[in-house]
This record gives structure tokens, C-alpha cells and sequence, in this order.
């Protein structure tokens, strides 16, 4: 439906269910992934499904007449609990596809041709810094991995800012996500093309008394309703005019949070895990099996104990239990790999790492060439998305200084992501050094600077210059045999 023809509609309602239908993918399971995001609150903590035990109790014979417990076949029981191990797998996928995907800042790549595009460019970076644009795209980038959708919205505040020129207003940005209550409502038309945003959210006033409120986003007005007892109706002072021409919304998702294809894994883990402790709580104290009538036994910390035994084939021994634990290592090893292998986590974990040593560039790249594969697959993600932000940018650019208009339409940002990589600084020297000829690539001034080991570079290289000055001289002027 075309959505200017939406609004002509007289029934509010029928407005807010069809801008509701038109996102043709399903709500997110937020309730769902929320469950599994927090340890505290995963299926192992459901007493439902995994019931404490009832055991019989052993209860000492004059503990049973003051309960007045008189024998026959009742028995005494008790309810035991079991042990509950939960391991928060799912955040630790979702941190490491963040980091590894966000955590260098993503390059501009432009080229401007006058000083118009110039000042544009400028302006676009000045923004983004002001905004703290590297933490925006990892709270976006969480939110999607964590929900699988998540949207940003750019919006003018009268506020005096520079941009590389003076402006009357400043560039602020608000996320909308499933976890802070939203519900997001893109609207595709027939070719794919988002032509309105819209976001139900509610409002809890002092009072506790919480209202409803359903607004939409077009490239040409903001909407806003809020629910009264029986309908919807619209908010005074709505419609607002979106002057910039484009919709201020910026809206990304996947279909399946990370941890979609292993949550079973998971379960299996923290249920393995429960069941060992369990098992351990039982039999990981010493037992001793004894053959024949046991005449004496060793006190408590007695030194040089003897355990006196009489009988024909009288005989004792310890109980081990020699293959059990095996298997349940190697499960619990299948397990935990197949998790890091499937969700393209590396497993970077002290333990895992400790004995690598010093490896080359080369050799880092293939350990982490799982997780950058992964951000390959990311992009199809984010290229768009941090395009379509930088659209939106330029046209509020082109909206607080009217001369930039001409070049924000013609320049040309794209972004780039660049995958998080540990590096080898000195297999980079080298190879540069080897490609200059074996000469030096940077003076010492610069190398000085680099290091940072002194607050003042300036005057710690002075001094550097004035040592070797006085080294030289007296190199020069010591008597020689």
C-alpha cells in the first residue's frame, strides 16, 4: 500500500495494524532470548524441569521418637538439591562477535575534489566523534547479535555546535531496541524498500500508571499516537515535518541471534556439568570395600594407622572409578568445541593460549581466520546500515549549512570495516624495512613519539640529541694509544 494513501485512512486503527504488518519477517523471540542471554535464569535453575531429589533420610534412632516416627513401612524421606551449573555461553559469543567486528573504528574512505567536500567529510567526522559513534556501532552490533534487530535515530536538538562551521543545532542519536521494550515496525514496500519506520514503546508516569505510544517515521513526517481506553489517538502537535527528505531511521537485523545453532550444545553442557557435580558430591571422597569383619579402625588424624581385619580372604581396598570421568571429559571437550567451532568463536581463553608463544603475523591471522570470516559475513549487515547512516548525516549537514548542499549530495563516503587483529609489529618492521631497501621507515623523533615513554616527547628527544652530542665529543677528544 502506498503509505501516503495509508494516512488518508479515517481508521487509526487500521493504520497501526497495517504499518505493523509490513516489516514480513517475524517478531523477535525477545522474552525467549532474554532467558538465555542471563545465566540465573537458564533451565537448569527450573525446578520443572530438573527436580531436586528425594532421598530417604537417615535419621538417628532418637531423633525419630522425638518426631514421634514409631517404624513399619513408612519411610522418611527428604528433598536434596541437586546441583545447577550454568555457564553464560551466549554472552561470551556475542562479546567476541562484537569486538572482533567493532573493535577498531571503521575507516572512511572518500576522496573529496574541492573544498566543499572537504568541509563535508570534516563535518561527517565531527559528528560521528561527538557522538561516540565506536560505541554506537558496538551497542548496535549487540543488540542485533543479542535480538537479532536493533534501529538508531538521528535528530536535531537546538543546541550552538561546530562542525567545521558554526551551527544552531547539534546531531544526537537514540537506539531502539527489543530489550529496552521497543517493538520495531519497519514497513517494505513491493521492491524492498523501507518507506516508513515505526516503534511502539511505553511510558510509566510517578504515579505508575503506564501509556502506550505507536509513532512512524516517513521521509517526509514524524506520526505520533498514544492509546486511550478504546483506540488509538494521535498525540497534539503531530505530524511533525522531517525536513531532510529521508527517513531519520536507521534499521538492521539477522534472522537467528548468534547462538541460535548451539543453544541445544549449551543445554547438553550445563546439564553434564549439573550431573558430574552431582556425581562427585557422592563419590569423590575415598570409599573403602572390605572383605571379612573389620576388628579396628584408625581414629581421625592418626599417624601410622592401621585397619585390623580377620577373616579368611579378608581384604580392603579403595574404590575408584576408573573410566566414568573420561567420558565425561571428552563429552564435555566435544561439546565446548563444537560450540566455538560452529558459532566462529575462537577460543582465546588463558588456558587455550598459554602455550602458543611468540607466533608470527601470518600465524595470528590463521588462528582468528574463523572470526574474520565471520565479520565477512557480517557486512552484509553493516555495509548497508553504516551507508545508510551516513546518508542520513549528510542530510542534516546539508540542512544546518545550505552552501554544503551540492557537495553533500555529490561526496561519496563509504565505510569500512576493519576485523579486530593482535599486531606484529615487529613482522610488520621488517617487512617494510625489506621493501624500503633495509632502510630506516621512521626518524627518531617519530619512533620517540611512538614508544610513549615520556610525557614530553619533545624535550625527551632533545635530550636524546644532547647525549649523543656529548658522547661524540668526547669520543672525539679521549687521547688514543
Amino acid at each position: 500500500m502506498d503509505i501516503k494513501q495509508l494516512f488518508t485512512e479515517s481508521d487509526t486503527s487500521a493504520i497501526i495494524e497495517e504499518l505493523k504488518s509490513g516489516r514480513k519477517a517475524p517478531d523477535p523471540k525477545t522474552d525467549e532470548y532474554a532467558l538465555q542471554l542471563d545465566p540465573s535464569r537458564h533451565d537448569i535453575f527450573d525446578k520443572v524441569k530438573r527436580p531436586d531429589k528425594t532421598v530417604k533420610a537417615d535419621i538417628p534412632e532418637e531423633e525419630r521418637k522425638n518426631i514421634g516416627y514409631i517404624g513399619g513401612e513408612k519411610e522418611m524421606t527428604k528433598t536434596v538439591p541437586v546441583a545447577r551449573i550454568a555457564l553464560a555461553i551466549q554472552k561470551l559469543i556475542v562479546k567476541r562477535a562484537v569486538a572482533f567486528t567493532f573493535g577498531n573504528p571503521v575507516t572512511l574512505n572518500a576522496e573529496p575534489e574541492d573544498e566543499s567536500e572537504k568541509s563535508v567529510l570534516n563535518a561527517v567526522k565531527k559528528v560521528l566523534f561527538s557522538t561516540k559513534s565506536r560505541t554506537i556501532n558496538r551497542k548496535i552490533a549487540r543488540e542485533i547479535f543479542s535480538t537479532t534487530e536493533a534501529a538508531e535515530l538521528w535528530y536535531p536538538v537546538k543546541k550552538p555546535s561546530y562542525y567545521g562551521f558554526p551551527s544552531k543545532f547539534k546531531l544526537r542519536v537514540a537506539i531502539f531496541s527489543p530489550q529496552n521494550g521497543d517493538k520495531l515496525y519497519p514497513y517494505f514496500d513491493e521492491t524492498g524498500d523501507m518507506v516508513a519506520f515505526s516503534r511502539q514503546f511505553a511510558i510509566a508516569d510517578k504515579k505508575g500508571k503506564t501509556t502506550t505510544y505507536f509513532e512512524t517515521y516517513t521521509d517526509t513526517e514524524h506520526r505520533m499516537w498514544k492509546q486511550a481506553e478504546s483506540a488509538w489517538e494521535i498525540v497534539e502537535g503531530y505530524p511533525k515535518p522531517v525536513t531532510i527528505g529521508k527517513i531519520p531511521v536507521i534499521y538492521g537485523k539477522q534472522d537467528f541471534v548468534e547462538w541460535e545453532d548451539v543453544q541445544g550444545l549449551i543445554d547438553r553442557l550445563e546439564t553434564l556439568l549439573s550431573n558430574f557435580a552431582d556425581t562427585n558430591d557422592y563419590h569423590a571422597s575415598p570409599k573403602i570395600v572390605v572383605k571379612g569383619e573389620v576388628l579396628g579402625f584408625a581414629k581421625k588424624g592418626e599417624s601410622g594407622a592401621i585397619l585390623q581385619l580377620e577373616g579368611d580372604n579378608a581384604d580392603a581396598r579403595y574404590l575408584s572409578w576408573e573410566h566414568a570421568p573420561e567420558s565425561v571429559k571428552l563429552e564435555v571437550e566435544t561439546l565446548l568445541r563444537m560450540i566455538y567451532t560452529i558459532t566462529q568463536t575462537p577460543d582465546i581463553s588463558f588456558d587455550s593460549v598459554k602455550g602458543i608463544g611468540a607466533i608470527s603475523g601470518i600465524a595470528l591471522k590463521l588462528l582468528f581466520l574463523d572470526a574474520h570470516l565471520k565479520v565477512q559475513e557480517k557486512m552484509e549487515i553493516f555495509d548497508d546500515y553504516l551507508q545508510r547512516r551516513l546518508c542520513v548525516i549528510q542530510a542534516y549537514i546539508a540542512q544546518f549549512n545550505t552552501g554544503l548542499k551540492a557537495a553533500c549530495e555529490s561526496l561519496t563516503v563509504e565505510p569500512e570495516i576493519v576485523p579486530y587483529m593482535i599486531e606484529d609489529e615487529k613482522a610488520k618492521v621488517d617487512l617494510l624495512k625489506a621493501a624500503n631497501g633495509e632502510r630506516a621507515i621512521a626518524s627518531q623523533k617519530a619512533t620517540v613519539q611512538m614508544l610513549g615513554w615520556a610525557n614530553d616527547t619533545e624535550k625527551e628527544y632533545e635530550q636524546i640529541l644532547s647525549e649523543e652530542s656529548a658522547s661524540a665529543y668526547k669520543d672525539v677528544t679521549e687521547p688514543t694509544i
